[in-house]
């Protein structure tokens, strides 16, 4: 298998290239709230939510947290008890739907606005 130099994974999420976090926000405060209520997530348990679906690493969690790793382990295990997924992604996607369903409920629309953080 072909190893790539350790430079190409040292920029990801860095700088103008292709693998640049995107800068959008899904789910504003009033989606975190009814997320929050809905899985009996606790407020550390939460900001650990929102990080992960910025895209932000394990690493990089307990960095911007002043948590320790094992910490952050820890949390996002125990989200992902409470919500019934397996990984970050069914995890986004899990809190997209819910929104997306309470939204449909409340107003006659199934979509959930994107709304870019740069506007």
């Amino acid at each position: 298998m072909q190893q790539f130099p350790r430079l190409v994974t040292e920029d990801v999420g860095r700088g103008d290239g292709p693998y640049q976090r995107p800068k959008l926000i899904l789910l504003d405060d009033k989606h975190w709230s009814y997320v929050q209520r809905r899985y009996h997530i606790s407020p550390r348990e939460l900001e650990v939510a929102k990080l992960v679906c910025h895209g932000l690493s394990n690493k990089e969690i307990a960095e911007a947290l002043s948590i320790r790793h094992g910490t952050v382990k820890t949390h996002i295990k125990n989200i992902y008890r409470r919500i019934h997924v397996k990984n970050k992604v069914a995890l986004l996607l899990r809190f997209m739907a819910d929104v997306s369903k309470l939204l449909s409920e409340s107003s006659g629309r199934a979509i959930v606005p994107i709304v870019d953080a740069e506007a």
